[in-house]
Formats: C-alpha cells, structure tokens, sequence
C-alpha cells in the first residue's frame, strides 16, 4: 500500500474475449492507499498544463538525459508539456513501487519503448503512455505488457488517405461500407486501437499496421480480429476503448492477456 505523500513531493455485444474487462465506472479520484494486484489494469489521466511552481517541481524529478531531451523542444509549450509528461510518469510509477520520483531510471528498447531498470524482484512493473494537445494518459499492470494510445478526433480528407497507406484490406472494406456520418469515428477506433497494440507489442513500425486487423464499427467491441503471419497472436491481446472526460479526443488501451479488471483514476493537480 502506498501513501499519496509520494506524489505531493514531486514524486455491448459481449464476447468470450471482453468478458474479463470490467464495466467503466468513469474516472475518478484515487484511494490514499493505492495497490496494483496482479489481475488489475489501472489507467490514469492527466492535464499537461501545469503551472510554473509545479513544472519546476517536476523538473527537479527528472533525469539528465530527459532534462536534456526537454531542451532540445523548439517551442516552450512543447518542452512544459515534455516535463510535466515525464514528471507526472514517474510520480504514478513512484506511487507504486514506494520509491521517490526521481530515483526511478528507464531503459529504450530498440524501438523506443521505456521501460524501468530496477532490481529483478521488483520489474513486473509494466507502463505505457501516450499524450496529445495537452492531455495525457498512462496505462500501468504487473507482470503483463500494455499500450495505450491518445488522440485529437479531427475530420478531413487526410483520414482516408492515411486508411489507404496503413489500414488492412479488411478494415478499409469495414470502413468503406460504413455511411459517411460515421467513417471518421470509425477511422479514429481504428487507428487508436492499431497504435495501442503495437505499443504494448513494442516494436513500433517495423511492425506493419497492415499485417493486423482490428475491429472499428462504432458500437462494437474493441477487438483484435486477426494476426499475420502467426494467427494464435490475437489471442494473446486484449483491447478496451477509452473515453476520456475531455470531448473530443479517441483513445484505445492494449493488454497482454485476458482475466484482468480496469481501474480509471484522475491524477492530482490535473
């Protein structure tokens, strides 16, 4: 169990595949005692837009390496919203390993994927996260790998061009037999579950979107319907659509695994 004092320093049509998920209950304020069970997926939200005593308060917890990263940002909007990001990552993660924000230290895989370089007994800590227009959302579990993705819901022609270059045959079938009124939500289901899954994957592109294929029907689960070239891969994953409270945004999360519980928690100061 660990105290909120670490965070104030800085620190459907129901399937046998989304039976597991549990029902939303909206985002809400977390317990004083926060714990991660081994069966349980907690996602957070948070505003980006911080004030200047708690941008410097989140400064403070970061690494030389990514104070170097911040100031490589051209645009200060840019670079606050870089340190709050990373600030507010190692605050949850903090939170949950009781340890103080700026002791934590990541490692990249290959492909860009943090991860937290820690003593073996104490690594099934996996996260995730994914910011955009000054929100942003961070997907954490045990022992099992996530991915989530965030996104500004825009229409415009360029939708379809992108569903040409990286969508699967069947999913611009799916979404050209869809009416028009609901071909840019069904672009932005799409295209938020795809960027989930290969994030949890961690590979990054050089996992092609198109060798993939998940559901996007608006009303729909979120499923992942068919992996090439090796089929029994969309069995390993789970998918879970994701509101958050600010309009206008699509999000998506991807899990290692089924038989876990989701939790939506509000970060403080956001």
């Amino acid at each position: 169990m660990v105290s909120w004092r670490l965070a104030s320093g800085g620190a459907e049509r129901i399937s046998r595949r989304t039976k597991h998920i549990s029902p939303e209950v909206g985002w809400r304020s977390p317990p004083k005692d926060l714990s991660l069970g081994k069966h349980e997926v907690h996602v957070w939200q948070a505003a980006l837009e911080q004030g200047p005593s708690q941008l410097d308060s989140y400064l403070a917890t970061l690494s030389a390496d990514e104070r170097s990263r911040a100031d490589r940002f051209h645009f200060d909007r840019d670079r606050q919203h870089f340190i709050a990001a990373r600030g507010i990552l190692r605050s949850i993660l903090g939170l949950y390993l009781n340890r103080a924000p700026r002791s934590l230290s990541f490692t990249y895989s290959s492909h860009g994927k943090p991860a937290l370089q820690l003593p073996s007994d104490v690594q099934s800590i996996r996260f995730n996260l994914s910011h955009s227009q000054g929100m942003a959302l961070y997907a954490v579990a045990r022992d099992r790998e996530v991915g989530v993705d965030l996104e500004v819901m825009r229409d415009g022609p360029q939708t379809e061009e992108i569903a040409e270059r990286f969508f699967s045959s069947r999913e611009i079938s799916t979404l050209r037999a869809l009416p028009p009124s609901l071909q840019t939500s069904a672009f932005f289901l799409c295209w938020t579950r795809k960027e989930a899954y290969i994030k949890a994957r961690g590979e990054g592109l050089s996992l092609p979107l198109d060798q993939f294929d998940v559901s996007l029907t608006p009303g729909e689960p979120a499923e992942l319907l068919g992996t090439r070239p090796d089929p029994l891969e969309a069995d390993r994953w789970s998918l879970k659509d994701l509101t958050p409270e600010t309009p206008g945004y699509g999000s998506a999360l991807a899990v290692e695994g089924r038989g876990w519980s989701l939790a939506l928690w509000k970060c403080p100061n956001s």
